[in-house]
């Protein structure tokens, strides 16, 4: 709430919430530090029997202490606010240590810089430069029935073609925050980051589904190219162009040799690959759909 201001609230604190009331009411009832009602011990049970005007003064203590602890934290926490903003950007950094890590630990398979969702065991590729919308695109589909397996990465596997999940947090940047937004219950997302290198930056968590299915790979059935700020198009893409561009998004094609250049060249030859340009997201889950059906 200090860095991000009361709009930003979640639900992420109710724990927290729950340990210092249970920890305020020990206080109160078996630790003997309460002012007002002195030093008395009390099980849970117990509290029931206890007259009405004495379990009220118990829940006002509890009451007393936890809000005592909030006002104490706030003052310390405004203190460092220097220091509280940097640990908001570290939730950045932490993503990109992420990156980093999932590139060094799974570079047996051919990774892609490419979101990808499943539908009835196969899987579509999103891929394009910074800002062609493949993130927001994932989200959205994962809204309408697909299933997420990734928004950063496509993990192929050279030896069985398939495609493999890594369903992390989706990073949604600045006008896609409140598109998703607008879709999803307020505890699916994570804090409002402003000003970081990327602009605005908020995260979606994936739901229980994705994350149950994480283990089951899908066959890659269409690559998708989208491009966001045009008129509505649909194009075929040439195999030689889906080759170079698949080759510039791939953290570790030169690094898997021959490898790498068979995976690849499997996955161009074998599945068709179309652009669409969009001026909306309707629009891009109209094209999306349409080219799905095309296939």
């Amino acid at each position: 709430e200090l860095v991000y201001g009361a709009s930003e609230i979640t639900t992420g604190a109710s724990s927290d919430l729950q340990q210092a009331t249970s920890m305020a009411r020990n206080m109160v009832t078996k630790y003997g530090m309460s002012e007002q009602l002195g030093p008395m011990y009390h099980e849970r049970a117990e509290l029931e029997m206890l007259s009405p005007a004495t379990r009220e003064a118990v829940e006002a203590e509890v009451k007393l202490y936890v809000t005592r602890g909030e006002s104490n934290a706030r003052k310390i926490l405004s203190s460092k606010k220097g220091e509280l903003h940097a640990l908001a950007q570290g939730l950045l950094a932490a993503e990109m240590g992420m990156n980093l890590q999932m590139a060094l630990g799974q570079r047996h398979f051919l990774l892609l810089h490419a979101a990808v969702v499943e539908r009835d065991g196969k899987a579509l590729v999103l891929t394009g430069v910074s800002g062609a919308g493949k993130s927001t695109l994932a989200a959205l589909l994962s809204l309408r029935g697909w299933r997420l397996m990734g928004d950063e990465f496509a993990l192929l596997d050279p030896a069985t073609g398939l495609l493999h999940a890594f369903p992390r947090l989706v990073s949604l940047k600045n006008a896609s925050v409140a598109t998703v937004a607008a879709e999803v219950p307020a505890d699916r997302l994570g804090p409002m980051l402003e000003g970081t290198p990327k602009g605005t930056i908020r995260h979606l968590v994936p739901d229980a589904a994705a994350l149950a299915a994480m283990d089951a790979p899908a066959r890659p059935a269409l690559i998708l190219f989208p491009s966001f700020g045009y008129d509505s198009a649909t194009r075929d893409v040439a195999q030689s162009e889906v080759f170079v561009r698949l080759t510039q998004a791939s953290t570790n094609y030169v690094a898997m040799g021959e490898r790498g250049f068979d995976a690849l060249t499997a996955l161009v030859q074998g599945v068709p690959a179309r652009a669409i340009d969009y001026p909306d997201t309707d629009s891009a889950i109209a094209l999306v759909e349409a080219a799905w059906a095309a296939r």
